[in-house]
């Protein structure tokens, strides 16, 4: 029997996590921008603690780090740490926020597709390929036009967080998470 490494199960924990605030957030969108700010805010820390590990873990193994994963970790800790210091102001900062975190998680995972290919196959690849390019589009649209995105941001972010805690989920089962 294979064991999982510490990648393999941060990935899920992440990945329900996501999935539990997305389908909650779905479930009460007036919440996303007020009650629940400050669970996105220990969201958004942990995200960027698996980004850091991440960069970590391939830099141990390879010697080189992809750069983009250290520096979306960083982002997000920071974003977390702002939320939970002043959740009135990341009330209004999540509509800046959320589609600028969407943008560099995106682009970092896209990153990581020759690596996801190499490990887990061509079917997952495509899959991380499509959400992350959604996710992407998400985040574009909801840069510019932030009064669409104030309204609608509820369930942009519960859709995003079921589809990117999915893809954390996917991954931890993978090979990507076997030592």
């Amino acid at each position: 029997m294979k064991r999982r490494s510490m990648l393999g199960w941060g990935e899920l924990i992440v990945g329900i996590l996501l999935v539990v605030f997305g389908i909650y957030t779905f479930v009460r969108p007036s919440s996303a921008l007020t009650g629940i700010v400050f669970l996105y805010g220990i969201l958004a820390i942990v995200t960027g603690i698996m980004d850091i590990a991440f960069y970590v873990k391939v830099e141990k193994h390879t010697g080189f780090g992809p750069a983009v994963s250290l520096v979306t970790g960083i982002l997000s800790l920071i974003a977390g740490i702002l939320l939970l210091i002043n959740p009135n102001a990341g009330k209004w900062a999540m509509t800046i926020l959320f589609p600028l975190w969407f943008i560099t998680h995106c682009i970092s995972r896209l990153t990581h597709l020759p690596v996801i290919r190499w490990t887990a196959g061509t079917g997952y690849y495509y899959l991380t390929l499509v959400i992350n390019v959604i996710g992407l589009i998400l985040g574009v649209f909801m840069i510019f036009n932030p009064f669409l995105s104030f309204l609608s941001v509820g369930y942009v972010i519960g859709a995003y967080l079921l589809i990117l805690g999915i893809d954390h989920i996917v991954v931890a089962v993978s090979k990507v998470g076997m030592r």
